[in-house]
This record gives C-alpha cells, sequence and structure tokens, in this order.
C-alpha cells in the first residue's frame, strides 16, 4: 500500500497535471469505487475545476469549485496518469476523468481495492479514516509532548504506529525503517519505550518521510507517481526486504517475523524485546 511518501509525490504530480483544469465529465467503469453510478459521479462532477490537491495522511483531497472536495484513497494498486483525450482505456483504467485542454485523468486500479468520496468541502475530515486521524509526521506537527501522551498504551509498538489515529502515514515500510533506527523491537509495548529512544523514533520518522518523499517514494510492487515515474527510495533501506542479509549497523543476519500480519524485519541484536 502507498504510504506518505509516496501519496505525497502523487499529490506533487498531479498539481502539476490538472490543477486549473476543468472537469468536462467523468466515466466510471467500476462504480464500487465512487460508492455511485457513472451517471451520478459524471453529474457531479462536470463543469467543476481542480482548484488544488490536497493530502492528508494518505488520503489526496481533490479541491473542486463548488465547495466539492473528492477524497481519494488508494489502497494497494491505485494511481493516477494522464494521457491525451480520447485515449483508449485499458483494462484496469476503471474512471476517466474527460478534462479542459484536451487531457483525460485515469484512474487505474488492478485490485480495485481503491475508494473515492465526494462530499462538501466542509464535510470532507469527517468521511471513514479521516475523522480520527493522527497528526502529520512534520518537525511542527508531532511534538514529542503529543507522543509521550499517545504512547500510553501497552500494545505493541508496530501496530501501534500502523494505526492511523496516532500517527497520519506511516505503513508497513517506513514503520520498520524507523524502528530500526531507534533500535526498538517491533513487539516492544508502546508505554514501555524510554524518552530518550522515543525522541530518536521521533527524529526518525519525521527525517525518514521527508527523505522518502524527496525520492519519490519507495517502489515496491508497482507503485508509480503520476508522472509514471518509479519512486528511488528502496535502494535507501535498511531493513525492508532484507530478511536474511546482515544488518548494516552490528551484521547480525536480519529476521523475519509476522507483527500484526505484516511481514516485520528487524534486528535481533540490535533491536532487543525488554
Amino acid at each position: 500500500m502507498p504510504e506518505l511518501p509516496e501519496v505525497e509525490t502523487v499529490r506533487r504530480g498531479l498539481t502539476n497535471l490538472v490543477v486549473g483544469k476543468t472537469i468536462q465529465s467523468a466515466e466510471v467503469r467500476w462504480e464500487k469505487i465512487p460508492g455511485m453510478s457513472s451517471e451520478e459521479f459524471d453529474a457531479e462532477l462536470t463543469g467543476r475545476k481542480i482548484e488544488r490537491v490536497d493530502r492528508r495522511g494518505k488520503y489526496l483531497l481533490f479541491r473542486l469549485s463548488g465547495e466539492k472536495t473528492l477524497v481519494s484513497h488508494l489502497r494497494m494498486e491505485g494511481a493516477y496518469y494522464t494521457v491525451p483525450a480520447g485515449t483508449e482505456p485499458g483494462k484496469h483504467d476503471l474512471i476517466t476523468f474527460h478534462l479542459s485542454d484536451n487531457v483525460d485523468l485515469f484512474y487505474r486500479d488492478t485490485r480495485k481495492f481503491g475508494r473515492m468520496n465526494l462530499v462538501d468541502t466542509d464535510k470532507a475530515m469527517t468521511v471513514a479514516g479521516l475523522a480520527k486521524i493522527g497528526p502529520e509526521p512534520t518537525e511542527k506537527t508531532l511534538t514529542l509532548e503529543y507522543m509521550q501522551k499517545e504512547f500510553q498504551r501497552k500494545g505493541a509498538v508496530k501496530p501501534f504506529l500502523l494505526d492511523q489515529s496516532h500517527i497520519a502515514g506511516l505503513g508497513n515500510i517506513y514503520v520498520d525503517e524507523t524502528l530500526w533506527m531507534a533500535q526498538i523491537h517491533p513487539l516492544q509495548p508502546a508505554n514501555t519505550i524510554p524518552l530518550e529512544q522515543m525522541k530518536i523514533l521521533r527524529r526518525a520518522i519525521i527525517d525518514e518521510l521527508k527523505v522518502a518523499t524527496e525520492h519519490h517514494g519507495t517502489t515496491v510492487h508497482s507503485f508509480t507517481n503520476a508522472f509514471g515515474e518509479a519512486g528511488e527510495f528502496q535502494n535507501e533501506l535498511k531493513v525492508y526486504g532484507r530478511a536474511g542479509e546482515p544488518c548494516y549497523r552490528c551484521g547480525t543476519i536480519l529476521e523475519k517475523m509476522k507483527v500484526a500480519q505484516r511481514g516485520t524485519t528487524y534486528c535481533p541484536h540490535c533491536q532487543v524485546l525488554h
């Protein structure tokens, strides 16, 4: 599933490609994605201008004229890309937005897991998944004081970090990476992490996501940005996808286990469960 750096990369691409264009019509070929018929979707969107594209956590928010917002969650395989008007959609191109300036915006989703919600802009943050979303992992929004308060929970730290209500945008890849950086075992109870280690974890989360975004995210499975380019950050990963290889810090062979139904790679020497 695309995580914050990948979704932010898509947002930046879409900002360059479609902001300022008007939706002339829309076609839906898989109605579960927008939760309405192609006719309804078209009627709601036709004539609206794409004023900007925002992001909150892993959600894209297309801000449209007339105080409407299209909330889009890519889930596993969702992707946007532009083509010349009149281009025939492929098998997995499930929604077409016909835009001004002879451009079509395709939404492609091979697994059909992605979802869209068209809502009044002032109701966008009430959409399921956004209503209880945690702070963005930035210097200003993810404070140490917030983490100290939020981490007063008994559950394992990895599922805690995967829960978007605590911190927005983290997924399997970057949780594994930042826990390795902070030398925290994925099963360590969140409420037992010492303050000094929490400071390191906070810094790792903020810095890792910032650098990953600069690298256009991590290419895993089929992620590409809105320009059809692959991310490069997979070349920088320290633990994710490296089970059976030596730890870059101590040389111990990295191990893999299941945590919260997710494959989890860690160093048994550097990340000791206390």
